[in-house]
């Protein structure tokens, strides 16, 4: 296949691909290294559920070329937990039930973690704010915040 080469890193893990020009990295990250866990929901960046960081920055990865990821560091709802070890966001999410199709959720994590990193006490307003790129037609969203402050507390005493 001739294409553009693309040398990353994907969770902490050194990457090469090839990718099309208008490939997104989304599509990279699904269809071409199997990272399936990155969800499409909107294609338009509307809905957040392919949310990814990009050298520290929350990006709907489908507004994003595969090619841009050139030299970049990338990280994956699959790089979250730790082996078996879930990170406490996805714990809490499970016990909350804070998920029924699963399809926003990989989004929700990976913009909740980033909110957690920059603001670790925050307030349901600001959970509420942090979260807003992300849509769910499922839950409602009350448990999701749940979820989140309870991951606070939790973050805050380890």
């Amino acid at each position: 296949m001739a294409g553009i080469a693309v040398s990353t890193t994907i969770n902490g893990d050194e990457v090469e691909y090839l990718c099309n020009a208008d490939e997104t990295l989304l599509d990279v990250l699904r269809d071409r290294l199997e990272l399936t866990g990155t969800k499409e929901g909107c294609g338009t960046g509307d809905c957040g559920a392919c949310s990814v960081m990009v050298d520290g920055r929350l990006v709907c990865s489908c507004l994003v070329l595969g090619a841009e990821a050139q030299d970049k560091s990338i990280e994956t709802i699959e790089g979250m937990a730790d082996g078996a070890d879930l990170h406490p966001l996805q714990q809490k999410f499970i016990e909350h039930a804070a998920l029924q199709c699963g399809v926003c959720t990989p989004g929700f994590l990976i913009a909740a973690r980033d909110l957690l990193e920059r603001n670790p006490d925050p307030t349901e307003e600001e959970i509420r704010f942090g979260l807003a790129g992300n849509l769910c037609r499922c839950t409602g969203y009350d448990k999701i915040v749940r979820a989140v402050q309870d991951a606070a507390q939790e973050m805050k005493g380890k």
